[in-house]
């Protein structure tokens, strides 16, 4: 029988990786939903490709005179896209949504029972305990879909967590690996976007070259795998064949290793628990050459910053996400310059906040006052240079 899957963020960097799975799969899925926000037309050529999925477009439906919505869109806004998810009897789901926008729909899925295929990193970063505690209630499973959550994950299946003594995140660097500090204060936007190893969205592609998105991976490798922050450690791995590493108790390490190609560890997550034939990600070893190199805090202190946040308190995390999305959408749009980006961050993160429980609400309020705070400071981000 065929798993049923459900594809959130579909017209995404992602969601697309998700669709050549699904295509080079045989009969093993069933496509049974895709979302998206505002990509409707992609949406419909979906519809047409895959007839039998419903789909779903969170932002709401287009005034059409009163007549019927366009063809080939069966849902619109959010209470559409809940009923959309309710009724289309998914087996698992990959949320390739992209920031904080994926944390709800994360929720959602697992409300349904439905297994998760977690490629949205901000899920665990800003709520993990509540998705856990979600999960645990409606016997569903969180599989992560980040390369190197992915590789952590299937690692400590073969081993046992038990046996693991130290996590190894491994990070490419960014464009910018080389980069000195003077160089890194002239960089634009469109330097920031040219990932040396992955077709990544724009945001990530931004968190790349700062470190950032390895900052969101700490925190969520911490949350995902319950190791403590000093039992997970981050090395600048360039060529991203090694997607992670775990250290033993013995002090033996083992790798997960292939060719960068995020439809690898998607794969893996809908064939989960099984390990089923693949065509993504085959290594060729006759000219291969792997180099390690430490982390550079000073000149990348995004890193740094993660490490503090996740110490700071069960709602910090959701703060530094914040800060930092609303801090790379200022860069996006030139309002900012690249070294910014960590300053408006660092401000945001040492601000007096207020210790408080973790709940959905607190969440969501922190994510807003952390944006409301790192706009102020954009706007203000001459006296950030002084």
């Amino acid at each position: 029988m065929r798993k049923k899957v459900a594809v959130l963020g579909a017209t995404g960097s992602i969601g697309k990786s998700a669709l050549d799975v699904l295509r080079n799969a045989g009969n093993r899925f069933e496509p049974v939903l895709f979302s998206a926000h505002t990509q409707g037309e992609e949406l419909v050529k979906l519809k047409h490709e895959f007839p039998y999925a419903i789909t779903a477009l969170t932002s709401e439906a287009p005034e059409c005179g009163g007549q019927p919505p366009p063809a080939g869109i069966d849902f619109f806004g959010i209470e559409g896209f809940l009923d959309a998810l309710s009724g289309a009897g998914a087996e698992i789901a990959v949320n390739g949504i992209s920031g904080a926008a994926g944390l709800l729909p994360s929720l959602a899925v697992l409300c349904t029972g439905c297994d998760l295929a977690l490629a949205n990193k901000e899920t665990i970063v800003m709520a993990g305990p509540l998705a856990f505690d979600l999960a645990a209630e409606k016997d569903a499973r969180i599989i992560p879909v980040d390369s190197e959550h992915s590789a952590i994950f299937r690692l400590i299946e073969a081993h046992g967590k038990d046996a693991v003594s130290e996590i190894i995140l491994t990070a490419s660097g960014g464009p910018f690996k080389d980069y000195s500090a003077q160089m890194l204060a002239q960089v634009t936007p469109e330097q920031a976007l040219a990932h040396p190893t992955w077709n990544m969205g724009r945001k990530i592609s931004i968190d790349s070259a700062t470190m950032a998105n390895k900052g969101l991976e700490f925190i969520e490798a911490a949350g995902l795998f319950g190791l403590p922050p000093e039992k997970i450690k981050v090395v600048i791995h360039p060529q991203s064949i090694v997607h992670s590493m775990i250290r033993l108790k013995d002090g033996a390490v083992y790798a997960q290793m292939s060719n960068p190609d995020m439809r690898l560890p998607i794969h893996d997550a809908l064939s989960w628990p099984n390990v089923e034939y693949s065509p993504f990600g085959t290594l060729d070893f006759d000219c291969l050459t792997l180099n390690f190199e430490k982390c550079d805090f000073e000149k990348f202190p995004m890193l740094d910053l993660a490490f503090k946040a996740l110490a700071g308190g069960n709602l910090l995390p959701a703060v530094y996400n914040a800060a930092n999305e609303a801090a790379v959408e200022a860069f996006l749009k030139g309002r900012i310059g690249f070294l910014e980006i960590p300053r408006i961050v660092g401000y945001v993160i040492g601000a007096d906040w207020e210790q408080q429980p973790l709940t959905i609400e607190t969440v969501l309020e922190r994510d807003r006052d952390a944006r409301r705070l790192a706009e102020t400071l954009i706007k203000d981000s001459g006296r950030l240079r002084c």
